[in-house]
């Protein structure tokens, strides 16, 4: 790979790194776009038994590049995103792997391609572990970060992406004992919406 060209787009993804999410770590920051890709790609990776079927390698690399638009973009939080926000993102996709020399713009067009699609497996596992990241991430942080729809959309989110699969059905029924177990917390406390 030509060595300017590399750099080039690694300059631009460093600043995933510094690209908030909505959400809040337990240290009390915002998370960044680049910590969730990658935890993503560390649950896929940790899951790989629970696929001999799917080509996981290929559900890691989709995990780590399903953001890249975003350091262009910035993050905008699934329920607020709109149709032309994800035309923009996915020009911007474009235009970045673009910048790359053979084979990676074909490669990284057919990967992105795959993902839009939602068609394979490996399409399937990813979204369904972006979605549960965002749930156990929310679930780590202090609820009273949480934005006042989140209190009912952190118990349905991602629940129909995991659905396909048992063991990706019985990880998102685990989280959603956390995620309830948070939300009685809260409430408790006075600090979620009735």
């Amino acid at each position: 790979m030509d060595a300017r060209a590399l750099i080039e787009f690694l300059r631009v993804m460093e600043r995933l790194k510094d690209a908030p999410r909505h959400c809040w770590t337990t240290g009390g920051r915002r998370e960044s776009v680049a910590e969730h890709s990658w935890r993503v790609a560390l649950m896929a990776m940790l899951m790989a038994d629970e696929f001999p079927e799917a080509d996981m390698d290929k559900v890691v690399r989709m995990c780590l590049v399903h953001d890249i638009g975003e350091a262009i973009t910035g993050d905008i939080p699934t329920f607020l995103k709109t149709d032309a926000d994800r035309v923009v993102e996915g020009r911007e996709v474009d235009a970045l792997i673009g910048g790359l020399p053979a084979p990676w713009p074909e490669t990284l067009g057919a990967l992105f391609e795959e993902m839009d699609a939602q068609q394979t497996l490996e399409a399937r596992i990813y979204k369904a572990l972006d979605r549960m990241e965002a749930i156990q991430s929310h679930n780590e942080s202090d609820p009273a970060t949480w934005l006042p729809l989140e209190y009912e959309l952190n118990l349905t989110y991602g629940v129909s992406n995991a659905a396909f699969h048992p063991y990706l059905k019985a990880l998102r029924a685990e989280m959603l004992k956390d995620t309830e177990a948070i939300i009685a917390d809260a409430k408790a406390r006075g600090i979620a919406p009735d």
